[in-house]
């Protein structure tokens, strides 16, 4: 049998990096629950935080999200999000609501956690 390489630029797929953000601090992971998060239009979840971090993709409608410190930007169907463990996060759904997947990292053991915190404290 003859061995035929085929580099990355000659298959019939592409690949593209959506997202490399680094999980500081560093998070002992043994499992990723995803979740599948519909939300109805113009609902505000509003500021809140996670025990982990948490990464997804927005599936429908849009979503206006905010990490503290950071611009407040509108998510589309088809771009990507990150949620660091432990920093504030506002994450409200569009005029036409929003449905998004969201991967949860966990430790052994860990369920997703999420505290919301008061909005003047997260400015």
């Amino acid at each position: 049998m003859e061995n035929t390489s085929v580099t990355p630029n000659q298959l019939p797929f592409s690949r593209e990096v959506l997202l490399d953000e680094p999980v500081s601090p560093v998070k002992p992971t043994s499992r990723v629950e995803v979740r599948r998060i519909t939300m109805p239009p113009r609902f505000a979840a509003g500021w809140h935080v996670h025990n982990g971090p948490v990464v997804g993709s927005v599936v429908a409608g849009t979503v206006h999200f905010q990490v503290e410190g950071g611009p407040e930007t509108e998510l589309k169907a088809g771009e990507v999000f990150h949620e660091p463990v432990g920093v504030p996060v506002r994450f409200d759904a569009g005029a036409k609501g929003a449905t998004f997947l969201a991967y949860f990292l966990l430790a052994d053991g860990e369920q997703p956690e999420i505290a919301l915190v008061d909005g003047d404290s997260a400015e």
